[in-house]
């Protein structure tokens, strides 16, 4: 089993974010105008937003770079042969090195590392921007519109044949000059609405719309069922609670999406899983039509529902639960509703 042993002490956090702070305002400026990540005043959704801006612009083909493991790939002598460009005191190139060969601890013995930077630290953005400053430059010079955020590069053509020919020479200049490997497997040359870049997808209609990449709203999902598993034996209150965070900082970071669709099948999703938790809790029929009586339901229907035997999930989903807990009742918690919250930001915006 290996082990990264170079999670950085209080220490070295300080003796890097002081090498940052010097390096930063050396390498930064130069830095091409399309690259957002790590960056100070560029965020993830100027990318996205850029990114769009190039498809309306007729960039409606898109060649997607994946970097097979970038930063457990980040060739030592390249990267410190592009740091030295700028910075010639030894001792700070002495220090950089040693920082990217700190060991690595496989079954017990720990190994000098001979490639990848250690990642964690301070100083790791920075150098992987420096490393692929000289993509930035290159498809530049060709005259691409393109988008960097880190290691997700997305390049913006016109025809299929351009993006093919930008993907093999691109490819080419990444493995011979940078030392860097493409995965072909998850690289593409693509419509921009079959891919996502930074979780955001497009429309297909012009000027393109943004929304929500299906992967974005599964990994909402996976993360929000935890929260769902400890609710089983807490007040709806405490659940509901528990879910706020994630939802407002979900929300917060897919504000830009155009397409409310997804928001309005998350919210629907949400309440069901809310009222799936009601019915588990209840337990027994006796239970369950004293609760839907004490929510409005006349006693006859609440007895039936009760003895429906059916499962959780479909009784979340059926009319006596609705009818039992409507939206409001959630909101009453303090349950983010997705739209609404998504109008709000626009209009703040």
């Amino acid at each position: 089993m290996q082990f990264d042993v170079t999670v950085p002490t209080v220490l070295d956090r300080l003796i890097q974010q002081a090498m940052h702070q010097v390096l930063m305002p050396i390498f930064d400026p130069d830095f091409s105008t399309s690259s957002y990540g790590f960056r100070p005043g560029r965020s993830a959704l100027d990318a996205v937003r850029a990114a769009q801006s190039h498809i309306a612009a007729g960039g409606r083909i898109v060649v997607d770079f994946d970097l097979e493991k970038f930063f457990d790939r980040v060739n030592h002598d390249v990267l410190l042969a592009r740091v030295a460009r700028k910075v010639t005191d030894k001792q700070v190139l002495r220090l950089i090195r040693r920082y990217l060969q700190a060991g690595l601890m496989t079954d017990g013995l720990v190994t000098a590392r001979t490639e990848g930077t250690p990642q964690g630290g301070p100083l790791s953005p920075l150098l992987s921007n420096i490393l692929l400053d000289d993509l930035d430059k290159e498809l530049e010079r060709r005259g691409h519109s393109f988008c960097r955020y880190a290691d997700d590069c997305n390049v913006y053509v016109r025809s299929w044949r351009a993006g093919k020919r930008v993907m093999a020479s691109i490819t080419r200049f990444l493995t011979e000059r940078l030392r860097l490997t493409v995965n072909v497997a998850k690289s593409a040359v693509d419509r921009p609405w079959n891919r996502s870049f930074l979780g955001y997808t497009v429309t297909n209609h012009m000027p393109p719309r943004l929304r929500v990449a299906v992967r974005s709203v599964a990994r909402l999902r996976d993360k929000l069922r935890t929260a769902f598993r400890k609710g089983r034996g807490r007040s709806m209150a405490h659940t509901v609670d528990d879910l706020a965070p994630i939802l407002r900082g979900w929300i917060n970071y897919f504000r830009l999406a155009q397409v409310t669709g997804p928001f309005e099948e998350l919210d629907g999703w949400l309440r069901r899983k809310l009222r799936c938790i009601l019915w588990r809790q209840w337990k027994k029929p006796r239970t369950r039509a004293k609760k839907l009586t004490q929510r409005g339901l006349d006693e006859a229907r609440a007895w039936q529902a009760a003895y429906t035997g059916r499962g959780p999930w479909w009784n979340a989903g059926a009319s006596h639960m609705h009818d039992a807990y409507r939206a409001g009742f959630f909101h009453s918690l303090g349950l983010v509703s997705l739209p609404d919250q998504l109008q709000r930001l626009n209009r703040a915006t």
